[in-house]
């Protein structure tokens, strides 16, 4: 009896370590496991990361876009959360469909990036192309006083073709680029007095003639709205006042071709004379 019961016992501590061997196999498996999960998470939750940025370049470069294009708020308004609904019960999504839906998402938003650095680079190209062309005033408030084309010689009487545009100004008035460009000329012109020319590209050239003052220098780049000379009545002038031109391809032209929209041109000032 005592050898059965001894054998019993010896059987029986070998049932519990088997038994404890194999909760502890469980153990190991389930900690591996675990482990490939975290670094499936973590893999996924870097691809999320990376989505994340290229989602907040996108926006980023959205409103950018809108604000250049001048685009309306509503459905350009990048700031505002999408709305989302959907009926029907929820399921417990693969792991390999979640790869797949990431894969496809990175792959709509690398053609979404691409399209929005296309349309980026147009609208600045317009934007150089309109901050190139003479569509400012000289004088800011001021109003037009003679315009472009035949008009009475204010000195001699009888007929006179006047090449330009003169504004109204004081003696000391700031005059201002119409638009970007490199000073080309800034000297004194046989009847212009104190003038000063801008090269705008694409064959524009601006001339401001009268000046009391010059403020920019031959090789100057200047901005649309910056002060390049002071109002006076220099040369063949009979009073303070800024003569503004505008030369196409070596011609020049009215400058209502450019400033036709121009608020100092819809409020005073003939077509000619």
């Amino acid at each position: 009896m005592l050898c059965g019961a001894a054998v019993r016992s010896v059987i029986g501590m070998a049932q519990v370590e088997a038994l404890q061997t194999s909760d502890a196999s469980r153990q190991a498996e389930l900690e591996q496991v675990r482990r490939d999960a975290q670094r499936e998470v973590n893999a996924l939750a870097a691809r999320l990361a990376e989505l994340q940025a290229q989602a907040n370049r996108l926006n980023a470069l959205g409103s950018r876009l809108t604000r250049s294009g001048q685009l309306q708020d509503g459905e350009f308004d990048f700031a505002k959360p999408v709305g989302q609904g959907g009926g029907g019960a929820s399921r417990d999504m693969p792991v390999t469909e979640l790869r797949a839906r990431l894969a496809a998402l990175e792959g709509e938003y690398r053609q979404a990036s691409t399209q929005m650095t296309v349309l980026e680079s147009l609208l600045f190209n317009q934007q150089l192309e309109r901050s190139s062309l003479p569509s400012r005033e000289p004088i800011a408030g001021s109003f037009v006083t003679s315009g472009f084309g035949g008009r009475a010689d204010p000195f001699g009487g009888g007929f006179q073709f006047h090449k330009g545009i003169d504004f109204q100004a004081n003696i000391g008035d700031p005059v201002l680029a119409v638009a970007d460009g490199v000073v080309s000329f800034a000297g004194v012109r046989s009847g212009y007095g104190n003038t000063i020319e801008v090269d705008h590209g694409n064959g524009l050239v601006t001339r401001y003639a009268h000046n009391s003052q010059l403020d920019r220098q031959v090789g100057d780049l200047v901005r649309a709205g910056q002060d390049i000379a002071k109002a006076g009545s220099s040369g063949r002038s009979t009073g303070a006042h800024v003569h503004f031109e505008v030369w196409q391809d070596g011609v020049v032209v009215n400058p209502r071709k450019f400033l036709g929209h121009n608020n100092a041109l819809a409020r005073h000032g003939p077509q000619n004379g």
